[in-house]
């Protein structure tokens, strides 16, 4: 009797049997980055929930705290044991993203890793001056 809740939650789990990507759903540059990444995701490996909404979290072995998810994109793998943050949550996602697949080992080559961590801390210290923002209303380029 305890497992049927169980059962009908992974039933109506829409991100079942895919990785969980856990962006902040107020960054305007983490809104953009995700849009793309839903127009590449052409063999549906992906489903993108903003970390905000804590309620509605992936089910996951590993703790999810909103203050690191906050710092960091993380994913939480489709089997729900792992969770990547930062540049590692990016690599994984390079590997599930048929375009970018053939780079992705490039993403390992000696240097990089330690690399790619720093680039990526720095952008996402930085997300919300990266993107320009005035009064939490974001200006889009005027057409021409």
């Amino acid at each position: 009797m305890a497992t049927a809740p169980v059962a009908e939650a992974k039933a109506a789990d829409p991100a079942r049997g895919k990785g969980v990507v856990l962006y902040d759903g107020l960054c305007p540059l983490c809104q953009r980055s995700v849009r793309a990444l839903k127009r590449l995701d052409w063999l549906h490996k992906l489903h993108f929930q903003d970390c905000r909404d804590t309620a509605n979290l992936p089910a996951s072995a590993v703790p999810l705290e909103l203050k690191k998810m906050l710092e960091e994109m993380h994913v939480v793998t489709p089997d729900r044991r792992r969770a990547f943050a930062g540049f590692a949550a990016f690599r994984w996602i390079a590997w599930r993203i048929p375009v970018t697949m053939p780079l992705t080992p490039l993403l390992y080559l000696p240097g990089v890793p330690w690399l790619g961590r720093k680039v990526y801390l720095w952008v996402a210290k930085n997300r919300y001056n990266l993107v320009p923002c005035k009064d939490g209303v974001c200006e889009l380029p005027k057409r021409k």
